[in-house]
């Protein structure tokens, strides 16, 4: 898994409480790890920068480059 993550400016929602009004999203901060490859595309995993180990390996995405666009351009 990454060990040199960089951090992205993304939070999900800090208050988003259900009908019971129990949290249902925490603030988290979330890092991107860029894996370059020489004879494949490179690749961009995010993760929870405060995931444990227990944890990690659920909650990771990977996306190849090409793959992906940057948030701009879906706006």
């Amino acid at each position: 898994m990454p060990t040199d993550p960089h951090p992205l400016d993304v939070d999900s929602p800090e208050d988003d409480r259900g009908a019971a009004g129990e949290p249902t999203l925490s603030s988290r901060r979330y890092v991107a790890r860029i894996e370059t490859y020489e004879d494949a595309p490179d690749e961009c995993t995010i993760f929870p920068q405060d995931a444990d180990a227990d944890e990690l390996p659920t909650t990771w995405v990977s996306a190849e480059a090409g793959s992906y666009v940057s948030l701009e351009a879906m706006r």
